[in-house]
């Protein structure tokens, strides 16, 4: 059932971010909760790409859209999903968070970098 496919995906997530072939070290896991929504609420994971897509453009922060998508995925999940939804976004939402301290540091002491939308002239 539905509670199984969320597990699942939670898992995926965990091993994306957790490896165990890298020693469990591993990326933030933005990308894989994205293809995670995506698969198990479409409405909630499109909603979320578009938010990422939408701060990226306005800020130039792939943190701070990062941070920003994830944490609203449990808000578009409450519109289109069963509460249990809500729960496991939330907490890959408060997994996201604690993954990008460093990130959040940074955007608060103005060093983080941005992306860049233009290649440099040779």
């Amino acid at each position: 059932g539905p509670q199984a496919v969320l597990y699942a995906g939670c898992v995926a997530v965990l091993g994306h971010i957790f490896p165990v072939y890298y020693g469990f070290k591993g990326g933030k896991g933005v990308a894989a909760t994205l293809g995670m929504l995506l698969a198990t609420c479409w409405q909630a994971g499109l909603l979320s790409c578009v938010t990422w897509l939408v701060m990226a453009l306005v800020f130039r922060y792939s943190s701070l859209s990062a941070l920003t998508a994830l944490i609203l995925a449990p808000v578009y999940a409450y519109f289109f999903a069963t509460p249990e939804y809500v729960y496991f976004y939330s907490f890959l939402a408060v997994l996201s968070v604690i993954r990008h301290r460093a990130n959040i540091s940074r955007l608060i002491h103005g060093e983080e970098s941005k992306i860049k939308l233009k290649k440099k002239a040779e």
